[in-house]
């Protein structure tokens, strides 16, 4: 972080020297808070994550704030698409079989994909999901067109966008809104073949409702790269259940994550110094 600063231009200094404060402790959101008290002079803080659920309480209008948004979405659109096509096309099931197994699996190819969430990780993904000639739906806050969607939806009809998919994609920002927007009601609409791939935060899902709906075959099954509670127990059942797919939320791993945000510093440390507009802006009404 200190030499992307430096390649940004700028200087790294004590903090009460400093005009803007780049945070790297993505989960200690009280000792960033300890910081602040009266750190009036601080102008600009940059967050790592997109996520700031963590954070939200601190942002306010009297200083910039920026975040990770779209730092990490070319890694983790990736893994999305892994884990989708893992899921639909059965690997979950091969890979746990000691014999011969009968054939299952659906096509991603000109599958009904819908993705809640219109941000990065999302552009990301739509750009990976052309050559396989899905019908996509967006769910978004903002209504605005997008390259390669055949539909965008406004948020409150999210359910809309459940109904007939093959593949629902997670990747928006927690809020209060969108804290357990999946859960039981919604999968009792969706097609017992329609598989969930969380890469946002756990607690969009309910998590007692999923394991609900993978138990009695309401959905075709749920690949977590985050889940609630995370770090998941050993012991869960979804663990064990042979239609959900989990892996420890590595959508970026430090080896991706280190150059990327460091060129997003990089970035906006030069864009602060020219008085440019900041990359990742945080929305104070919207929280995210």
């Amino acid at each position: 972080m200190a030499d992307a600063v430096v390649a940004g231009g700028g200087h790294v200094v004590p903090v009460d020297e400093a005009e803007g404060l780049v945070w790297g402790a993505p989960r200690d959101p009280g000792a960033l808070e300890a910081l602040m008290d009266g750190a009036d002079h601080l102008k600009w803080v940059q967050l790592p994550f997109a996520g700031i659920e963590h954070f939200v309480h601190l942002i306010d209008d009297d200083r910039l704030w920026t975040c990770g948004k779209g730092v990490y979405a070319e890694p983790v659109a990736e893994l999305a698409l892994g884990l989708a096509l893992a899921g639909m096309r059965g690997v979950n099931h091969f890979i746990r079989a000691s014999e011969w197994s009968p054939p299952r699996g659906r096509n991603l190819m000109g599958a009904n994909v819908t993705i809640l969430g219109g941000g990065g990780i999302t552009e990301s993904l739509i750009r990976l999901l052309i050559p396989f000639q899905c019908r996509v739906s967006v769910v978004r806050n903002r209504m605005q067109e997008m390259d390669g969607v055949d539909e965008v939806l406004e948020a409150d009809r999210y359910i809309d966008a459940l109904v007939g998919a093959d593949l629902v994609v997670v990747a928006l920002a927690l809020t209060p809104e969108t804290e357990g927007m999946l859960s039981r009601n919604e999968f009792e609409l969706m097609d017992d073949y329609a598989w969930v791939v969380n890469v946002a935060r756990g607690r969009h899902i309910v998590t007692d409702d999923l394991v609900w709906a993978l138990e009695n075959n309401v959905i075709g099954g749920a690949a977590l790269d985050v889940t609630h509670p995370e770090p998941l127990p050993a012991g869960h059942p979804l663990w064990t259940m042979p239609n959900c797919i989990i892996t420890p939320h590595v959508g970026n791993t430090p080896e991706m994550a280190v150059p990327l945000l460091s060129e997003r510093i990089t970035a906006n440390v030069r864009r602060y110094a020219h008085g440019d507009e900041l990359i990742g802006p945080v929305d104070h009404d919207l929280g995210y």
